[in-house]
């Protein structure tokens, strides 16, 4: 396990609690923009958004033209599927101690639309996205498996 390229997580000896540390998300595309206000109402359909229907996703993967609730794993997630396992203790003094951590992050599209939110969807359009969210959480509890990014 390397730690600057394995998601691990670390004990805090102040604490003794663990704190996930995901170095590999440096390398996201987005790193942080300092963004106008959003105007009352965007359009319904952004040729430039990255989870529009159809549209590229960075790595070159491109939306299937969804028309309900969409999922697809992370292009930048926190945690990998496959990390090595292992403890290490720097030093054998306690001050660094680190596991590696897998897991799976998956992200949800509420609607096709670009320009809804939940605060703006209606209760009959938000029941799809909690379903959504209820059948996400099964597959993780089902695979035994960390999830994160819901």
């Amino acid at each position: 396990m390397e730690l600057t390229e394995h998601p691990h997580r670390r004990l805090n000896p102040l604490t003794q609690e663990w704190i996930l540390v995901s170095p590999h998300r440096a390398l996201r595309p987005w790193q942080g923009e300092v963004a106008k206000r959003a105007e009352a109402t965007g359009p319904q359909y952004d040729p430039t958004c990255y989870l529009c229907p159809g549209n590229p996703r960075a790595g070159g993967v491109s939306n299937p033209k969804y028309e309900g609730t969409f999922v697809f794993d992370n292009d930048f997630a926190a945690l990998l599927p496959n990390v090595p396992n292992g403890r290490l203790d720097l030093e054998s003094r306690g001050l660094l101690v680190a596991e590696g951590e897998s897991g799976l992050c998956r992200v949800i599209c509420f609607s096709p639309r670009h320009d809804l939110t939940l605060s703006t969807m209606t209760a009959e359009e938000i029941e799809p996205v909690v379903r959504t969210w209820k059948e996400q959480r099964a597959r993780c509890d089902e695979g035994h498996q960390s999830c994160s990014d819901f």
